[in-house]
């Protein structure tokens, strides 16, 4: 079996309109769809819904469950707020800088433009409070070769160690081998 790509990634809103304007005004997503019912298909639980489905590029798919009848939304407090977040793509570091621009002028705190060596990026929260990030490549082909080499070595050392590896600490020491 080889997975063709992600057909949709789903998570939690707090309000649905909400959300659908603020995806559709600060990352240009179209509402695609919405689902809505009183019961779970997968369970047969009794638990009313509306699931929204956003066009994010590429043919993938960003949903969200507005649940009504569930305790009121949180997050996992024993991982770290930078830990869980989306990642979208955009074309260059262009596009990100517009799109730093059109964010901070929508009211919103961004953080960056931070430079990963591969990949320049931006962080924001959306009005449910997840962290999102927009990134653009700037990796050269050799760079990420060796990064593909190195990652098996490095995972096996993590495993045995629980120590961060240096394989690929030219990342955020700005040189590359």
């Amino acid at each position: 079996m080889t997975v063709e790509k992600f057909h949709h990634v789903a998570y939690r809103c707090k309000n649905t309109k909400e959300t659908v304007e603020f995806y559709k005004r600060v990352l240009d997503m179209d509402l695609i769809g919405a689902i809505a019912e009183d019961q779970v298909p997968s369970t047969k639980d009794p638990d009313p819904y509306m699931h929204i489905f956003l066009n994010a590029g590429g043919g993938n798919i960003l949903a969200f469950f507005e649940l009504p009848n569930s305790p009121d939304m949180g997050r996992d407090e024993n991982t770290p707020e930078w830990t869980q977040h989306i990642a979208f793509q955009v074309k260059d570091v262009g596009v990100l800088e517009d799109a730093k621009k059109r964010i901070e002028a929508d009211g919103q705190e961004v953080i960056g433009i931070t430079d990963h060596t591969i990949f320049k990026s931006i962080y924001f929260h959306d009005p449910s409070g997840h962290r999102l990030e927009l990134a653009a490549w700037t990796a050269t082909p050799e760079q990420l070769d060796q990064m593909k080499s190195v990652a098996p070595a490095m995972i096996e050392e993590w495993d045995k160690t629980k120590k961060p590896p240096r394989h690929t600490a030219w990342l955020h020491e700005k040189e590359f081998a």
